[in-house]
């Protein structure tokens, strides 16, 4: 009994308009000549900022020289 209403209650929402225009979704995606570009640029910056830092990384690092630990008297001997 459940399983037949079930069945019914998915027909019945199948059946609704509204789920016509769910189903072919690509009818709302409005594509045009600058969508591959978008999808380019997008793809390009997401790709490039991890090199540009760590390249911003790579440089920062010499530039903080280690300070030499002050040696104490004892270990010169």
């Amino acid at each position: 009994m459940r399983r037949t209403l079930t069945a019914a209650a998915c027909v019945l929402f199948l059946l609704h308009p509204g789920a016509g225009f769910a189903i072919d979704s690509y009818r709302y995606l409005h594509v045009s000549i600058e969508t591959p570009w978008m999808i380019f640029l997008f793809l390009l910056v997401a790709i490039f900022i991890p090199f540009i830092l760590m390249l911003v990384l790579m440089w920062r690092r010499p530039l903080h020289k280690p300070t030499a630990a002050p040696q104490s008297e004892d270990s010169e001997q």
